[in-house]
């Protein structure tokens, strides 16, 4: 059967710097504080930590610790306070990983889709290059004028020689004989 002590005389005598009187207070509150701490969190190994933590903090801290009327309510306060800023920082801790972890999805996905876009835009190119190669030489050269060298209209029209209705012509027509293949080839997949 665990021996009553006078606390609030133990802990004065703790603070003053009683070697005694600290392991008189560590024998008589360790094993409440150990299940009242199981009612906070079910984490055994937590539970120990926080206590041995404790404990060490108040021998260190001893000579400026105030007086108090209930060491055990002392007690339990900073247990709880020990035990719930280990479990806010665990949880921050998980959070962190958490984030990262779908982070580096978020990277692995745009990384894939990335690939993908580069893969489609190639696929792209090639049947845009196939289906200019459908066109005539002079369609070819107008098309080529228009949007590689960002002619406009009189300026293709001086460099092919033609008049500008011409120039529509040749660039309509190419367009649309452009798109039927475009549509054909997606179709033949």
């Amino acid at each position: 059967m665990k021996q009553q002590i006078n606390e609030v005389e133990v802990w004065d005598q703790f603070r003053n710097g009683s070697h005694q009187a600290f392991t008189n207070l560590y024998q008589h509150f360790v094993q409440p504080l150990y299940s009242y701490s199981m009612g906070i969190t079910s984490d055994k190994e937590l539970i120990k930590d926080c206590l041995h933590d404790l404990f060490v903090e108040l021998w260190r801290n001893h000579a400026s610790l105030g007086p108090t009327t209930s060491v055990k309510f002392y007690l339990m306060a900073s247990i709880k306070r020990k035990l719930v800023r280990q479990m806010e920082g665990q949880m921050k801790h998980a959070q962190h990983h958490t984030n990262y972890y779908l982070e580096s999805l978020d990277r692995d996905y745009s990384h894939e889709y990335q690939m993908i876009r580069v893969e489609e835009e190639f696929a792209t190119n090639k049947q845009l290059n196939e289906c200019l190669m459908k066109l005539s030489k002079r369609q070819r050269e107008a098309i080529a004028l228009k949007f590689f060298h960002n002619m406009d209209t009189e300026q293709i029209s001086q460099s092919m020689k033609i008049n500008p209705q011409s120039v529509y012509n040749l660039i309509f027509g190419a367009l649309r004989q452009m798109k039927n293949n475009m549509m054909f080839e997606q179709v033949s997949f």
